[in-house]
């Protein structure tokens, strides 16, 4: 679990984040939503300690991960999985050669059981036969799945995923939504989703927080969403007519008052 306590970020005297709380369950997809400028980067880069708050504190199991020293701060980094948002792969360096690279810096294991460990993640994300190849030449998504092959080679317990969508196509990134949410409930992770892909909120969001000009605007899960009343939610999830649209038959489905057949799941999805 990570708890977010009254997080305060300034840069000169612009703040960016306003007293945020939240706390990330264990096994779950833990979702950050809003626009451009929102805060949703800042607050999650004050959660790995990248920024230093200047209010409150990020705990993990419940250890205060901003009053750590220096030493405690590095075994938890180790914890901690990252997916980039551009995957950041090595482009010098084969599939083999990135997703072994946190074991070279964090592990003394022999060759031999840091290749079984990379082939054993290569496997899970299904890259098997890909260890040779170079990031050149692979897919957008199959960058993605060894970004997310090398995020979880160490066996963090907590997996942050920065815009883990970006740069894809649709049918690709519901493939990397079930992945990432596989992964997060096989392996009982926290897990962490920077994100304004719409399908990743109504696909994964176990928890949703929605973030406005730096302020913790609403929270709840991907059921609650769709009824929820406020108004910059909805302006922000329903930016289309269409997912107006869906949101309105989802309600008149829910109180039984349109036919069976018109199931709004395949609209939203």
């Amino acid at each position: 679990m990570i708890e977010v306590k009254d997080i305060k970020k300034s840069f000169g005297d612009k703040t960016v984040i306003h007293d945020v709380s939240a706390i990330m369950q264990t096994g779950q997809c833990n979702l950050i939503i809003g626009t451009s400028g929102s805060g949703k980067t800042v607050l999650m880069k004050c959660m790995v300690g990248l920024f230093e708050p200047d209010q409150g504190e990020v705990l993990y199991s419940g250890e205060s991960f901003t009053k750590m020293n220096r030493s405690d701060k590095t075994e938890i980094r180790k914890q901690i999985g990252m997916l980039f948002q551009g995957s950041a792969l090595f482009d010098s360096l084969t599939v083999q050669e990135n997703v072994m690279f946190p074991l070279n810096m964090f592990t003394n294991w022999s060759y031999k059981k840091k290749l079984e460990r990379v082939n054993e993640v290569l496997d899970r994300v299904n890259l098997k036969d890909t260890n040779k190849k170079f990031p050149a030449e692979l897919s957008g998504g199959m960058k993605k799945r060894v970004g997310i092959a090398r995020a979880i080679v160490l066996n963090p317990k907590y997996l942050f995923c920065d815009e883990p969508n970006s740069g894809l196509d649709p049918q690709t990134s519901l493939v990397i939504d079930k992945l990432i949410n596989e992964i997060t409930r096989e392996f009982n992770i926290t897990t962490v989703v920077n994100t304004h892909d719409m399908n990743s909120v109504m696909e994964i969001g176990n928890y949703i927080l929605y973030m406005y000009q730096g302020h913790k605007e609403w929270e709840g899960s991907n059921k609650e969403i769709i009824f929820s009343k406020n108004q910059r939610l909805n302006e922000f999830i329903f930016a289309s007519e269409f997912l107006k649209d869906a949101k309105e038959m989802r309600m008149l489905e829910e109180r039984g008052r349109i036919p069976n057949d018109r199931n709004i799941d395949d609209l939203i999805k």
